[in-house]
């Protein structure tokens, strides 16, 4: 199947494939557990997911995400308060080397997959959680919205422009699964390991919290050179960040300006948003190939 929406159909398609031979399982539902399982699958992995009878609620509020997720991976039902989902699935725990969840702690243990109970009767599994917060607060109820906020990412009313904690958070579990399967092949038994997407949001905030995306931080807005400007037919995103990358621009604005500090200036500021404003979009995709100058265009 191909992904909807020009995606490609496998992300990372020409990535090493360093999980080939690695069996994962995962009962992680709605979009951290998919995404990381599709990175998995793009890495190698033989990936089956079981969900329950009424299936992941991502079918249902996107099915375009869902479908895109599930390619290549085989989907099982499974009704896990069951016998006969029990059975099935530790048929499958017994070949498989690392079991991927998205249950609060107290709902693994009613299912009896408990980290002590699974290493006790699977000493190789791995078993990788994805939780909201670590720790004592991975019981809280929690959203990537919640975890934004808290992480200070949110900062009007607007919702941001992606599930970012989701994501990032996909690719922290990932991660954990390559460390799993080190541990493995080193030591000889599994591991657990805990992702949090709080801890996810609160990765993505470094740059904020070091000064570097607030108002007058170099990439928040005060430099001229690193803003999004009106132009005559939309919008453009300009990162001439580095000085040979401003210096290009500042020459094709008609700035003058002394010194980095110079970039800061509110005239500054005034003399590019003129010269934005009287240009279209065309002639802003010329002077970035023709100038060397990083941008790109948008619609209003």
């Amino acid at each position: 199947m191909t992904a909807s929406n020009g995606s490609a159909p496998l992300p990372f398609a020409r990535a090493p494939r360093p999980l080939r031979g690695v069996r994962v399982l995962s009962l992680a539902l709605n979009l951290p557990g998919p995404a990381a399982l599709w990175r998995l699958r793009a890495l190698g992995a033989t990936c089956l997911k079981a969900e329950p009878p009424p299936g992941d609620p991502m079918g249902q509020y996107n099915a375009t995400a869902y479908a895109t997720l599930h390619q290549g991976i085989r989907v099982v039902s499974w009704d896990l308060k069951s016998a006969r989902g029990q059975a099935a699935l530790h048929r499958e725990l017994a070949r498989t080397d690392v079991l991927l969840t998205s249950f609060r702690p107290s709902a693994l243990l009613k299912l009896g997959l408990g980290w002590k109970a699974l290493r006790a009767r699977y000493p190789t599994l791995s078993l990788i959680g994805i939780v909201g917060a670590p720790g004592p607060r991975a019981e809280e109820p929690g959203h990537d919205l919640t975890y934004l906020a808290d992480a200070g990412l949110v900062t009007g009313l607007d919702l941001p422009a992606t599930l970012f904690a989701d994501m990032a958070g996909a690719l922290m579990a990932s991660e954990a699964v390559l460390q799993a399967v080190l541990a493995q092949k080193t030591g000889g038994r599994g591991i657990h390991r805990e992702v949090a997407l709080s801890d996810a949001a609160a990765w993505l905030a470094l740059p904020r919290a070091w000064g570097l995306t607030q108002p007058d931080g170099a990439v928040g807005g005060a430099h001229a050179g690193y803003r999004v400007y009106p132009c005559r037919d939309g919008r453009v995103a300009v990162a001439a960040l580095e000085p040979h990358f401003a210096a290009a621009l500042c020459k094709a604005a008609g700035c003058v300006v002394e010194g980095f500090q110079g970039l800061f200036e509110p005239a500054t500021h005034a003399s590019m948003a003129r010269f934005f404003q009287g240009r279209s979009r065309q002639q802003l995709e010329q002077l970035a190939r023709t100038q060397d100058i990083p941008l790109h265009t948008l619609p209003p």
